[in-house]
C-alpha cells in the first residue's frame, strides 16, 4: 500500500513536471538590424514588433538598431564571414549583389508567390528586389524624390503655373532668385543642388539621368551616354545661371536654408513632411520636372532574410508576412507619412482617410508609375563612387565632357 501511494506521488510530479515543461517552452528569438531612423520612428517599430510578439507565444523577434548604412556595413560582413548573421536585415536593396555574392542572403521568390505577397506589391519595387533572375528582399518601405517648394515665395514671385519641364524648372528658379541688396549675392535662390559625391548627391541627380531617356543596362548606370551628358549639362546649367546654390558637402538632404527662405525648391522626399509641418514653414511639392520623359528614383528600405537554418528562416517568414500584411502596412504609413509597399494597403479605408487628411502624398503615390531603381549590382559601391566623383566635378565648375573622362574609367564596365 505504501509503495502504491508513493508511485500516485510519483506520477503526480511527473506531470506536473511535464506540464511545466510544456507551459513554459521559451519562445525562438529573432534579431532585426536595422538602422530606422529618425528615433521616433524606431519607437514605432519596436511597438509593431510588440505587437507581432503578443501574437506568437512560439516567437520573440527582437529589433536591434546598428547604427546608419556606413555603420552597418563592416559589421554586417563580419557576422557572415563569422558565421553569425542576424535572422533579418534592414537595409538598402542596393546591398542585394554583395550578399548574394557572399551567400549570406536566402532568395523569397517562390515564398512571395505562394503566399500571395507577389502580386500585391507595388510593381516599381521589383526591379530593386531582383537579381540574377531571383527575388531576394521584402520591401520595408518605400519612397521617392519630388521638388519641394515655399508656396509663399512662389506667390510673392507670381508664379501660378508649376514647372513640367526641365526648362520651366530653369525659368521658375530664376524668378525665385532674388538680389535685393544689388551686391551680386542673392538672398534668395531657386534651387538647393547637394554638393558630394556621397549616395544622396548620386540619388537626387539620378531622377534626372533617367528622365533625359538613361536606362540601367547589365546592372549598371553609363556615364558616356546622351542621358548622363544632359543631366550633367542641366545642373551645371542652373548654377552657371545663378539660380542654384550648392549644399554643404554632404548634407543635400539638410533642410535649414529651405525652412529660412534662403532657397525656394529643394530635393527630397515624403520622410520630410512631417518635419516640415512642425515647422510652420508654408511648403508644397510637385512632380520631378521631365526632360523627355516622367521620372523619379525609388527610395526606402528592404528586409533580407539571412542564411542561417530551416527552422530559424521558417519563423522570419512568419514575421515578414507580418509585415507586409494590411495591419503594419497602414500603421506604419499613417504614423511615420512612409508608403505602404502593397496595394492592399493603399486601399484601406484608414489609410484612405488618412490621405484625404494628407494630399500632398498624392504626389509621391502618383509618381510610383514612373519610379526607377537603381542597379543593385556587386559593384553597385564603384558605380556609385565614379557617378558622385563626375557630378561633383561638375558641379564645382568641370565641364561634363572632363568630370566624365577622368571618371569614367572608375565605373564598372566603362573604358
Amino acid at each position: 500500500m505504501k509503495r502504491l501511494f508513493l508511485g500516485l506521488i510519483l506520477s503526480v510530479l511527473l506531470l506536473g513536471c511535464q506540464g511545466a515543461v510544456s507551459s513554459d517552452i521559451a519562445p525562438l528569438v529573432l534579431t532585426f538590424w536595422h538602422g530606422i531612423n529618425p528615433p521616433a520612428n524606431r519607437v514605432i517599430f519596436e511597438q509593431l514588433v510588440a505587437q507581432f510578439n503578443a501574437q506568437h507565444s512560439d516567437i520573440n523577434v527582437q529589433p536591434i538598431y546598428v547604427g546608419q548604412a556606413d555603420q552597418q556595413f563592416p559589421k554586417i560582413l563580419t557576422a557572415i564571414v563569422g558565421n553569425s548573421p542576424p535572422d533579418l536585415l534592414w537595409f538598402d536593396s542596393l546591398l542585394t549583389g554583395r550578399l548574394v555574392d557572399l551567400q549570406g542572403i536566402v532568395p523569397v521568390t517562390d515564398w512571395l508567390k505562394n503566399q500571395g505577397h507577389l502580386a500585391n506589391l507595388d510593381p516599381s519595387l521589383l526591379p530593386g528586389m531582383a537579381f540574377e533572375g531571383q527575388l531576394w528582399s521584402v520591401p520595408f518601405t518605400t519612397s521617392n524624390l519630388g521638388i519641394f517648394y515655399r508656396s509663399d515665395l512662389f506667390a510673392q514671385a507670381g508664379i501660378e503655373q508649376l514647372p513640367r519641364t526641365w526648362e520651366e524648372l530653369a525659368q521658375v528658379a530664376q524668378k525665385l532668385t532674388q538680389d535685393r541688396d544689388g551686391d551680386g549675392r542673392p538672398e534668395q535662390y531657386g534651387l538647393l543642388l547637394p554638393l558630394g559625391k556621397g549616395e544622396w548627391t548620386v540619388f537626387s541627380w539620378l531622377p534626372f539621368w533617367f528622365s533625359a531617356g538613361g536606362e540601367v543596362v547589365d546592372g549598371t548606370v553609363s556615364l558616356l551616354d546622351q542621358a548622363s551628358w544632359q543631366a550633367l549639362h542641366f545642373w551645371q546649367k542652373l548654377l552657371q545661371m545663378g539660380v542654384a546654390v550648392l549644399s554643404a558637402p554632404e548634407r543635400g538632404y539638410e533642410q535649414e536654408g529651405f525652412i529660412q527662405g534662403r532657397v525656394a525648391m529643394q530635393i527630397t522626399g515624403p520622410w520630410t513632411l512631417g518635419y516640415l509641418s512642425q515647422t510652420g514653414v508654408p511648403f508644397s511639392v510637385m512632380p520631378m520636372p521631365q526632360a523627355t520623359r516622367p521620372a523619379t528614383i525609388v527610395g526606402g528600405a528592404n528586409v533580407f532574410l539571412m542564411h542561417t537554418n530551416p527552422t530559424r528562416q521558417a519563423a522570419a517568414l512568419r514575421f515578414l508576412d507580418y509585415l507586409l500584411g494590411d495591419e503594419f502596412q497602414g500603421a506604419w504609413a499613417t504614423q511615420t507619412g512612409a508608403l505602404p509597399v502593397t496595394q492592399s494597403a493603399r486601399q484601406q479605408p484608414k489609410y484612405q482617410s488618412f490621405l484625404a487628411d494628407q494630399p500632398l502624398l498624392q504626389v509621391f503615390l502618383a509618381q510610383t508609375q514612373v519610379a526607377y531603381s537603381r542597379p543593385n549590382g556587386v559593384n553597385y559601391n564603384r558605380l556609385s563612387n565614379c557617378l558622385g566623383r563626375a557630378i561633383e566635378a561638375t558641379l564645382l565648375g568641370q565641364t561634363p565632357e572632363v568630370a566624365v573622362a577622368q571618371n569614367a574609367q572608375r565605373c564598372p564596365g566603362e573604358r
